[in-house]
């Protein structure tokens, strides 16, 4: 399906294609890498032009500025267990709580850039509690799952919904989706920790043994089931999300077919049981499209915890004269694109493209080879 897919949970957005988690990806440039804004002419015509950290020296594909594949603390896993430890670094003040509700969080917006904004544990809410890391300077991070509503925050957009634009400079209740392009790389593997772990331990309070209620241990990185002692630990959904190129190395779009005239982005599935990631792409190209592919290239992957999916990029090659046959279920449309079609297609709006936040974007503007507005 273009661009993806997870199992919405309540009030957290499905992906399909073009969609953040299994749609087509969207790529995100950050506050380094502004996007461009709607109507405005789109650069690159012609070959792409490499010098974005996408090509490596022997023509292979190399994705960089991914904008939820960042972070800049260490994870400490081997404090998880030291319940003296996490107690410890929980007491001291000097500690940062990055407090969720919602899958949301407070956000400082200063224009082209945001922050985090963090608390002490004597202020943070009651709620699951989660180690996220160590920074250089000995600081701890925690997240905090508080009470629904306590920020304010409201549920996430549903399924197939744009991710708002980035509010007026100033503290706001914000998403992953809408502030994730402008944190730091601290603060973008924070949040994404963070949102991970917290829908998990949303989804997964009964032990799937027993039905007992489990309870969170290792500092919050596992359940525990106390009643017939098994463990278990976060989940995550690795889904495949691919540019398919013809011999001619124009670009395949599609729109799901719950999605608005124009919204495109790049086919993406979930990795079935005992299927290996190239043998995936193959299948979701076929099913989708109808298209034979080979040369199947990996690129570069990024979190994307809507609830819970990992993004792996690649790209592959549709060899020949092959026709585009559309399954009609999933995918509404599918065409090729050249980069002087999509330049003017997406400068006249007809085409809306994934946002920048999201890995679908990024690996067009890869192919294209210079960036690119992100419209939903």
């Amino acid at each position: 399906m273009p661009g993806a897919a997870v199992a919405p949970q309540p009030g957290e957005a499905a992906p399909g294609p073009g969609d953040p988690a299994l749609r087509p990806r969207d790529p995100a440039p950050g506050p380094h890498d502004p996007a461009l804004s709607p109507g405005d002419p789109v650069p690159g015509r012609g070959d792409p032009a490499p010098g974005r950290g996408d090509l490596a020296g022997d023509g292979t594909w190399v994705l960089s500025g991914l904008s939820l594949a960042r972070g800049a603390v260490d994870r400490v896993g081997h404090r998880r267990a030291d319940q003296a430890w996490v107690e410890a670094a929980w007491a001291d003040e000097a500690t940062r709580v990055l407090v969720l509700d919602h899958g949301q969080a407070r956000v400082n917006f200063t224009g082209d850039a945001a922050a985090l904004e963090l608390t002490s544990p004597g202020q943070a809410p009651e709620g699951v509690r989660f180690l996220l890391g160590v920074d250089d300077g000995g600081i701890a991070f925690f997240g905090v799952d508080g009470p629904r509503g306590g920020l304010g925050a409201g549920p996430l957009p549903g399924p197939g919904s744009s991710p708002a634009a980035p509010p007026e400079p100033g503290i706001h209740v914000a998403g992953l989706r809408q502030a994730g392009p402008l944190l730091s790389d601290r603060d973008a593997g924070l949040f994404t920790q963070a949102v991970a772990l917290a829908n998990w331990h949303a989804t997964h309070i009964h032990c799937p043994r027993c039905g007992a209620v489990t309870e969170p241990v290792q500092a919050g990185h596992a359940r525990h089931c106390p009643v017939d002692g098994s463990e278990h630990f976060p989940r995550v959904d690795p889904a495949v999300i691919m540019l398919v190129r013809d011999d001619g190395d124009r670009c395949l779009l599609a729109r799901n077919r719950s999605w608005p005239p124009g919204r495109v982005s790049i086919l993406a599935g979930f990795v079935e049981p005992g299927e290996s990631l190239e043998q995936a792409v193959i299948r979701e190209v076929g099913e989708e499209t109808g298209l034979r592919v080979s040369e199947t290239r990996y690129v570069g992957s990024q979190p994307w915890p809507m609830p819970r999916s990992l993004m792996l990029g690649f790209v592959a090659r549709a060899p020949g004269k092959q026709q585009i046959v559309v399954d009609q279920e999933e995918i509404a449309e599918a065409r090729w694109f050249t980069r002087e079609q999509l330049n003017v297609a997406v400068t006249a709006r007809e085409v809306l493209l994934p946002p920048p936040v999201s890995i679908a974007h990024r690996i067009i503007e890869s192919w294209y080879g210079a960036p690119l507005p992100g419209s939903w």
